[in-house]
């Protein structure tokens, strides 16, 4: 089984930006998302999974059926550890812990899917990209594109993102900390963070 970090964050923290331009560098290090334009072939059909979870959550379908789409994800990912290829180091998206970290603060996390996330294999590290909360709710658009996994309450407000992300940041530290976790500071452009991300898995190899 390869070596792989994980790149942890909460919502709107710019996660999906870092590992587009990662990809776009090519070299040793692979993201692995299930966000559309990071699929391969193989994995195509997973395409609309993002989408049909926000809509089951959202319609209120039985938590055991929302837990079963997650695990799609939870199994890509660990397929992808398993069949990485040779010479590369893999960085996956922060649903890698966000998942049962969402599960637990909106009341999904009960029955056997607990455990059995957690049996996931442990990265050699996690990069956490901080944010100001306020910066994350500009960036959704002051809550405009928020999606039901992403905010407490029924209708997206600043006072329900902002206690659902504090909350998740702290179940994810919580999660990693027995890992190295190297912080990514806030406020940096994107060039700048992809830097600091690509050095340190760099310096720990």
């Amino acid at each position: 089984m390869t070596d792989f970090w994980v790149l942890l964050g909460t919502d709107q923290c710019g996660k999906s930006t870092i590992l587009d331009r990662i990809a776009a560098r090519g070299g040793p290090v692979l993201p692995v998302s299930y966000d559309a334009p990071l699929l391969s072939g193989e994995y195509r059909a997973l395409t609309g999974l993002p989408e049909a979870l926000r809509r089951a959550f959202a319609s209120g379908h039985a938590p055991e059926y929302v837990q079963a789409l997650l695990n799609v994800a939870v199994a890509y990912y660990r397929d992808r550890i398993f069949r990485a290829p040779p010479g590369r180091t893999l960085l996956i998206d922060s649903y890698y812990y966000k998942i049962l970290a969402k599960c637990r603060l909106l009341g999904l996390a009960d029955g056997p899917w607990q455990e059995h996330w957690r049996s996931l294999p442990q990265p050699r590290g996690v990069l956490l990209l901080e944010v100001d909360p306020g910066t994350a709710w500009r960036r959704a658009g002051e809550g405009a594109r928020l999606n039901p996994f992403e905010h407490y309450g029924p209708t997206p407000d600043i006072d329900g993102f902002t206690r659902f992300q504090l909350d998740l940041r702290a179940e994810l530290v919580a999660e990693t900390r027995q890992l190295h976790i190297e912080h990514v500071p806030a406020g940096q452009d994107v060039g700048a963070a992809v830097d600091h991300v690509l050095r340190t898995i760099e310096e720990a190899s």
